[in-house]
């Protein structure tokens, strides 16, 4: 499908959240990764689709929903270079089902949206098996022979997704950093054993948001880039600061209404919520880009683990980073430092770049902030928010299992767990989307506790066969396949000296 077919061409621009003065192209931005300002990059203009837009891409496979989606923000791409991109992100064979991210039925208003049927078994690789193509086509445009470095920091799922999106990519290379002890131990082997020539993996003895400044400070330290120089090469990063990693991922969300269209679940224009279960803003950011784009969304819910700093935000309009940190089951979402937020201040500000830059000053030096009047109400009016301790979250994958036979991870039990407390809160009972963001074989322990009560005291792969004994469900063959691969990464370096380590692991 053309991007003539549905949507006016137009050419569409990107700026910086702290400076309006920033004017570049999407391949920039995707080889870029981060504004020379410290700002993430945002397009100048959101593009729409109409309801006969939607109704047009229901009958569409989810290949042809994401060119279409894509070619609105991707307007320096040809249509026959999206195609590329795509065709090779999603092919038959790289995700576990025909249907790429399907749609699944847990209750008569509540439905799942799958987002770990790819190589990982998590919702990053909706995005990173398609990153590694756009920044390749990207650097075409842009780098000349430069090879690119990308820089990822991961609470678990980003790092192994990422790593599998780019391995053997040429004229790339990649550099992961997790936190040691923030992990599950399933997450840290994928990592650990991960294959290719082009890959380097460590740990920290730090949590999340000490890897995520680390990466964020390399970006723009000197020492670094003046070795880069010498040795041609550039930055770029696979987190989700990079608008290369959002815009994919607002495709789901619109394929997940075209889905629910198409099967006579709800009618044209009918609106849905949309629960995320989230720690650094970005999967949820990228549902208020579809809504913002005129998806029919009547609110979106943000669900948050005990560290709960976004939820806090979003029902108060404060925002404050001091607080104790939580290590907890479900690990991806523990993070204190949410970077995608950035954005949606930007937004909701009336795209003031000072008024942002003001408020990631004071983040920075005081760890917290405070949003005015105005923008704490366009807040309350596109969002909820609530949080799911760990007994809770225990408790949902149990009753979720017995009740309706779902077998979900500890990331998804919380966003479920959130939105039951929202409806009954609200009494809102209109069609919902919860997103799974990832399988929940990748939690064994976490995932068998919940279901047995006891304290599984075996290795993770007999964990495995345990689970899949239970619940009746066949393991993925990608973790299962780990048993047999070597440990290639083992290292862990201090926070503090991450320079040493990109310096260890480049060779330069």
């Amino acid at each position: 499908m053309s991007r003539q077919f549905i949507w006016e061409v137009f050419v569409l621009q990107y700026t910086s959240t702290r400076n309006n003065a920033v004017n570049v192209s999407s391949a920039r931005v995707i080889t870029d990764g981060l504004s020379s300002d410290g700002g993430l990059y945002v397009p100048t203009e959101i593009p729409s689709v109409s309801l006969r837009d939607i109704m047009r891409l229901a009958d569409k496979s989810y290949i042809e929903r994401a060119k279409s989606v894509l070619s609105l923000f991707l307007t320096d791409f040809t249509q026959e270079e999206i195609d590329y991109c795509v065709e090779g992100a999603y092919k038959k064979g790289k995700f576990d089902s025909i249907a790429v991210a399907p749609v699944v039925r847990l209750t008569e208003n509540e439905y799942v949206l799958e987002l770990f049927k790819g190589p990982t078994c998590a919702f990053k690789d909706m995005a990173l098996q398609l990153l590694p193509y756009l920044l390749t086509e990207s650097a075409k445009k842009r780098q000349g022979n430069k090879e690119i470095v990308i820089l990822v920091a991961t609470s678990g799922d980003t790092g192994k997704a990422a790593l599998e999106g780019f391995k053997d990519v040429s004229g790339t290379k990649i550099v992961v950093f997790y936190p040691d002890m923030g992990v599950s131990n399933m997450q840290k082997l994928q990592m650990a054993t991960q294959e290719g020539s082009n890959v380097a993996v460590a740990a920290i003895n730090g949590n999340f948001d000490d890897a995520q400044n680390g990466v964020k400070s390399i970006f723009t330290n000197e020492e670094i880039l003046g070795k880069f120089k010498e040795n041609n090469l550039t930055f770029s990063s696979a987190n989700s600061i990079n608008w290369g990693r959002l815009v994919p991922q607002i495709v789901y969300y619109i394929s997940a209404y075209c889905d629910l269209l198409k099967t006579g679940k709800i009618k044209l224009g009918e609106k849905i919520n949309i629960v995320v279960p989230t720690g650094n803003f970005g999967n949820i950011l990228a549902a208020y880009y579809a809504l913002r784009m005129g998806l029919p969304v009547n609110k979106l819910i943000c669900a948050s683990n005990k560290n709960k700093v976004l939820t806090d935000f979003i029902n108060i309009g404060s925002y404050n980073r001091n607080r104790e940190f939580y290590t907890t089951v479900s690990p991806s979402m523990d993070i204190l430092i949410s970077s995608n937020l950035e954005r949606l201040l930007y937004l909701l500000s009336g795209e003031d770049d000072e008024y942002v830059s003001g408020l990631m000053s004071l983040l920075n030096e005081k760890g917290e902030y405070t949003v005015s009047g105005t923008v704490k109400s366009k807040l309350k009016e596109f969002f909820s928010a609530g949080s799911c301790g760990e007994e809770d979250t225990f408790a949902t994958i149990a009753d979720c299992f017995n009740e309706y036979g779902y077998l979900s991870d500890t990331h998804t039990a919380v966003g479920i767990n959130v939105y039951e407390q929202y409806e009954k809160e609200t009494g809102d009972s209109c069609t919902t989307v919860i997103a799974a963001t990832a399988s929940p074989f990748k939690f064994p322990s976490a995932v068998l506790f919940a279901l047995t009560g006891e304290t599984p005291r075996t290795d993770e792969f007999e964990m495995l066969a345990e689970l899949e004994k239970i619940s009746k469900i066949a393991a993925p063959e990608q973790l299962l396949g780990l048993k047999d691969k070597p440990v290639r990464f083992d290292k862990i370096y201090d926070k503090n000296n991450m320079t040493e380590a990109i310096f260890t692991m480049l060779g330069i």
